[in-house]
């Protein structure tokens, strides 16, 4: 489906960046990792997908909070992969915690990596999908592009302005045969997420099966966590021809959540 097509997924060496970038190499593209992961760690991924997939899969290990390392991330992949045709623009920083007690290096933080940095990417790589006509671009948007969160200024303020972000992309991008969408996951599985319940856990004396009950079943209606493969799939999708006429969408994959 995606043969001879290049994908670059940022934030990908594992968790659900990882899930989507083997899902895409699962379909026939090439990819690109990125990460801020121990170079060895990031080229050891890059041969699973290699491996698995029989396509050609790199590492970049680009800190997204400096422009000038985006832009050689993209030469890059201009100069060895032939280009970026589907985007996926996946990087996070999450501060949790007041809001007088942010720092303004951690607000600047996650304003460089959640924002500018899925600007920058796009600015770089839309001209080359404008020229080729065919291009794909998910942001990897949140619940919380649609609703606030005590404690998630740095969260909630940069997924709502991705949102608006990917709406003026896919008005602008239409016409060269370019979509733009986000992806709204609820709560996946992730090292992080995982991390929190496991202290949570450790702090309240609880079961680490009955913290993450409650944890999953406050979210999601369906009482689980989302699967990575739900949301691999989807990104899927979104590549797929089926998905071409799908463009300046927030898509939900959340258990529910938005709607309860």
């Amino acid at each position: 489906m995606l043969k001879g097509k290049c994908a670059l997924v940022t934030g990908s060496t594992g968790g659900l960046g990882f899930a989507i970038a083997d899902k895409l190499a699962a379909n026939g593209a090439n990819v690109i990792l990125n990460g801020l992961c121990p170079e060895a760690e990031g080229l050891a991924a890059a041969d699973r997908i290699r491996a698995a997939h029989n396509v050609e899969a790199i590492f970049d290990q680009a800190d997204l909070q400096s422009v000038a390392a985006i832009e050689a991330m993209i030469h890059n992949a201009e100069q060895n992969m032939g280009g970026v045709d589907i985007l996926l623009n996946n990087a996070v920083v999450r501060n949790v915690g007041p809001l007088e007690d942010l720092q303004p290096d951690n607000w600047d933080q996650a304003v460089a990596v959640n924002l500018s940095a899925a600007f920058h990417c796009v600015r770089l790589t839309l001209p080359s999908m404008k020229a080729k006509r065919w291009g794909r671009i998910i942001n990897m948007a949140s619940v919380y592009s649609s609703r606030g969160a005590e404690n998630r200024i740095d969260y909630v303020t940069t997924k709502t302005a991705l949102l608006g972000m990917t709406r003026a992309i896919a008005i602008e991008a239409a016409p060269h045969g370019v979509t733009c969408n986000a992806l709204s996951p609820g709560s996946v599985p992730s090292p992080a997420i995982l991390g929190k319940l496991k202290a949570l856990a450790a702090d309240s004396g609880r079961a680490l099966e009955d913290v993450t009950r409650d944890y999953v079943s406050e979210r999601h209606p369906t009482g689980r966590f989302i699967a990575l493969s739900s949301v691999a799939g989807m990104a899927a999708h979104l590549c797929s021809p089926d998905g071409a006429d799908i463009t300046g969408a927030l898509l939900p994959i959340d258990g529910g959540w938005t709607a309860n």
